[in-house]
């Protein structure tokens, strides 16, 4: 059975592809998309593209019909050298992308993805069809995160490595003070039936975002003892949510430092979540930076040096990196068995991380000297 997961190269390679191909335009229909999906037959697809290029014959513009002519005489040629479709399909990209009227410039992309493919689907048109690849390229899981006091509540989102401020809600609940004249007692009773309308009304707010959000896989609750505890049990937060709380955490600030603080105390409970995976080898490279320093190395031309060399063992990117210097970093640490990891500068490690190597940091298996 092929894999549904997709780990963070493959999903930076499928990214380049759809940026690549997404920034090509034809100036007619000639650009085809071919998308085979796993399981077809590959010979009965090539006879389909057989007749799709006698259908092409009559296309009224001659450039047009010879560049979506010739586009599909080479993604024939492709598949007869192909036994079979492979598990998860195949994305055929071909045209002419010259930017001159007139010349012929055909190129191809072929593309296994990650994930299976689940459409077929063959066309020609002024943009290559992209949807398919891009849904598999969207973020596979997120978590809803809520941090709540009696005063003020903020929901959020982590999605991939980013936190995301959806909603921030404010009660209106008096502090301890008093207004003159009211007993102790009926100020006590006035608060406590405002916190709960204002507990309830964040967990009608959690409802509208998160109930009906497919890639959600869990939510964090974080706030001051016992305020988190009282909206759990008194806000009416519906079944459904209520179970998906996978995390309940203390803290003290409910605003977005407060979420950012309630990612960090859930790390056990998200150990697999992107956000959570690069602060912790960020943490390693820091850490073994301040004890050892000659077990690391950064700069592009440092760690270069220790790619040449065989020491790396863990090759640390920024997504920030310009993307062909990223390639040829990854192809080196690849041709000696480095873990690569890509790490983003939207989080304070990772901004840390940008600002001293500018974007290229390795963990070494052994000293450079």
């Amino acid at each position: 059975m092929a894999s549904e997961k997709i780990d963070q190269h493959e999903k930076q390679k499928l990214q380049d592809l759809i940026e690549l191909l997404g920034s090509i335009k034809g100036r007619h229909t000639e650009l085809v998309s071919v998308l085979i999906s796993g399981g077809s037959n590959i010979n009965l697809t090539t006879r389909q593209l057989e007749s799709e290029k006698s259908t092409a014959s009559n296309i009224k513009s001659s450039g047009t019909r010879k560049n979506v002519i010739a586009a599909l005489e080479r993604i024939i040629r492709e598949l007869k050298n192909i036994k079979q479709t492979p598990a998860n399909g195949l994305a055929i990209y071909c045209g002419n992308i010259s930017e001159r009227e007139g010349e012929q410039d055909i190129q191809m992309w072929v593309y296994e993805p990650p994930k299976p493919l689940r459409v077929k689907l063959y066309r020609c048109d002024q943009e290559f069809i992209l949807e398919p690849l891009k849904e598999m390229a969207e973020v596979e899981e997120v978590y809803g995160l809520l941090v709540i006091d009696r005063q003020q509540a903020t929901i959020g989102l982590l999605e991939g490595n980013n936190i995301k401020v959806l909603q921030k809600l404010s009660s209106g609940v008096p502090g301890k003070v008093r207004a003159g004249g009211q007993s102790s007692q009926r100020f006590h009773r006035i608060t406590e039936g405002l916190a709960k309308e204002f507990f309830r009304r964040a967990a009608d707010e959690m409802k509208k975002i998160f109930f009906d959000m497919p890639k959600l896989k869990g939510i964090m609750v974080g706030g001051p003892i016992p305020t988190k505890e009282e909206f759990l049990e008194e806000g009416n937060l519906v079944t459904k949510l209520k179970e998906k709380v996978i995390a309940v955490k203390d803290l003290g600030y409910v605003d977005e430092h407060g979420l950012e603080l309630l990612v960090e105390a859930s790390q056990d409970e998200i150990q697999e979540q992107e956000l959570i995976k690069e602060k912790k080898i960020l943490e390693r490279f820091f850490e073994t930076l301040g004890r050892e320093r000659k077990m690391v190395a950064y700069g592009v031309e440092e760690v270069k040096l220790a790619l040449s060399r065989g020491a790396v063992a863990t090759l640390i990117l920024s997504r920030e990196l310009d993307r062909d210097l990223a390639k040829e970093l990854e192809k080196m640490g690849a041709d000696i068995s480095s873990e690569v990891v890509l790490v983003g500068s939207d989080h304070q490690d990772g901004e840390q991380f940008w600002n001293m190597t500018k974007g290229v940091g390795a963990i070494l298996r052994f000293a450079l000297e």
